[in-house]
């Protein structure tokens, strides 16, 4: 079976759609069908349904009834069985994962540090209308007179890392300027069993790393404390 990791074309581009956030609503079934086929087995049975099985891990497709994917809820389960299936494909039974995440005020990026190769997911934050609110308190004040909701981010983050393992967290700036260091203070009041799973925080400048350098980094961070994975 195939692993997201060697994902090209038209496969890459159907699987990143499926994990973007703000969800899409121009996901065509068809072209997650032939994604699923490329990743696992897929059977049909005798009353249309779609079986999928990848790695141990099993999803089951009711008959599309619209041509594109429209329910949130549907795009979340072929989310968390892409996620399941990955983690049953490291090979490696009972091993917790090592997240790295890297987060600015333009996009969070959570990284399976022990998979080679492995893409990242990608987290947006909502368009201006939506995530932003204007402060009126000068406390509120960060990037201007707006401040980012941080539910409207920082909840979806904290979702994606739910299923367990180390987390090592990547960001630029410091204080109100840093969105790494507004998720740590976030997600200690909203999230604590999270919280207690991140082993460090580091302060980079991302711009300049590939995600591989930045995977790199992470390993040697899992490494030097003692908490590497696979």
């Amino acid at each position: 079976m195939n692993t997201i990791a060697s994902l090209t074309g038209a496969h890459l581009r159907t699987y990143t759609t499926i994990q973007q956030h703000p969800v899409s609503h121009n996901l065509g079934w068809r072209d997650v069908h032939a994604l699923l086929r490329h990743l696992g087995q897929v059977e049909e049975e005798p009353n249309g349904n779609l079986k999928v099985t990848r790695h141990g891990a099993m999803i089951m497709l009711h008959p599309a009834r619209t041509k594109d994917v429209a329910g949130t809820e549907e795009l979340m389960e072929l989310r968390h069985f892409l996620a399941r299936s990955e983690a049953g494909a490291a090979g490696v039974p009972g091993t917790a994962p090592a997240w790295l995440l890297v987060i600015d005020h333009h996009v969070a990026r959570i990284f399976r540090t022990e998979l080679s190769g492995s893409l990242p997911l990608e987290i947006f934050p909502h368009e201006p209308d939506d995530y932003f609110r204007h402060a009126h308190n000068s406390k509120d004040f960060t990037r201007g007179q707006e401040k980012p909701d941080p539910n409207s981010f920082f909840e979806p983050v904290a979702h994606a890392l739910r299923t367990g393992g180390s987390i090592l967290v990547f960001g630029t700036g410091t204080g109100m300027s840093s969105e790494m260091d507004q998720f740590l203070v976030w997600v200690k009041q909203h999230h604590p069993e999270l919280a207690g799973r991140i082993i460090g925080s580091v302060v980079i400048d991302e711009s300049h790393l590939s995600p591989g350098q930045l995977v790199a980094r992470a390993r040697e961070f899992y490494a030097h404390s003692g908490r590497a994975r696979g």
